[in-house]
């Protein structure tokens, strides 16, 4: 089996559902509602969504690790659903430039991420991009969903027709 060609074609097919989630969003949502006070608000949500298929994709494929600094970070706080999927679109067909030309052996290359002197990742980059780019993504989108469904937004179908669609 060729590893990388399955990678490329999972990434594809996942970036594919996230783009028919984020564009689920309302246009006149607002996007700083919260489900609740300890979530994200929707808008930071779906940066976050987008971000991970996005900038850390290109990260992860790229860099051999990243160095978070608490006190200069601003999460990226989106203005309106165009600005999201504007990002998206624009991050994803770089992550898909980087995947496909990747020396398949830096798949084991180290990926490691800090903050101040701790380490929150320290893996190879295989399993920094199958944990941290595609579980990461899907386990977030799943929550737009949730979040989507409480706004009563219809549901676009991720693996099949969703009750919405059915």
């Amino acid at each position: 089996m060729d590893i990388q060609k399955e990678l490329i074609a999972e990434y594809d097919r996942e970036v594919v559902s996230t783009r028919k989630m984020l564009d689920a969003i309302p246009a006149d949502a607002d996007l700083n509602w919260k489900a609740s006070p300890k979530c994200m608000t929707l808008g930071r949500l779906a940066a976050h969504v987008a971000e991970t298929a996005g900038a850390w994709g290109i990260s992860t494929l790229s860099k051999n690790g990243l160095e978070f600094d608490m006190s200069t970070y601003k999460p990226w706080a989106p203005s309106s659903k165009a600005e999201i999927l504007e990002k998206f679109e624009q991050d994803t067909v770089k992550v898909k430039q980087v995947l496909g030309g990747l020396d398949p052996a830096k798949w084991d290359d180290k990926w490691k991420m800090t903050a101040g002197d701790q380490t929150w990742i320290d893996d190879s980059r295989y399993r920094v991009f199958r944990n941290w780019v595609l579980d990461h993504l899907i386990h977030h989108r799943a929550q737009l969903g949730r979040d989507l469904r409480t706004l009563g937004a219809p549901i676009p179908g991720m693996y099949g027709p969703s009750a919405d669609e059915s």
